[in-house]
């Protein structure tokens, strides 16, 4: 079953972070949702069992990043900010 984690903050639309535990880029991304105190989900996709984080990332982060690598956030389930963007989300807080 996917875990779908939930951090509290301001309501900007729907907000899911596909990332790895270990991932320094995926913690700069969490660190900085948290500083904007944007509400958002995350799916730590290593916590996973293999068949599980293999049909995610088939099924849902090659929707939005091909390369499927993280961190991977979609916004809205409009656009995604691929890798490390600072920049998408930072604007997350207008």
């Amino acid at each position: 079953m996917i875990e779908r984690k939930h951090v509290n903050g301001k309501n900007k639309g729907e907000i899911l972070l596909y990332a790895l535990s270990t991932c320094g880029w995926c913690k700069k991304a969490k660190e900085i949702l948290k500083k904007l105190g944007v509400a958002y989900d995350y799916i730590n996709v290593d916590e996973m069992s293999d068949a599980e984080s293999t049909k995610l990332e088939n099924e849902e982060v090659k929707k939005w990043n091909p390369a499927v690598t993280y961190p991977t956030l979609v916004i809205n389930h409009k656009r995604a900010a691929i890798d490390f963007n600072e920049g998408t989300i930072e604007g997350l807080s207008e």
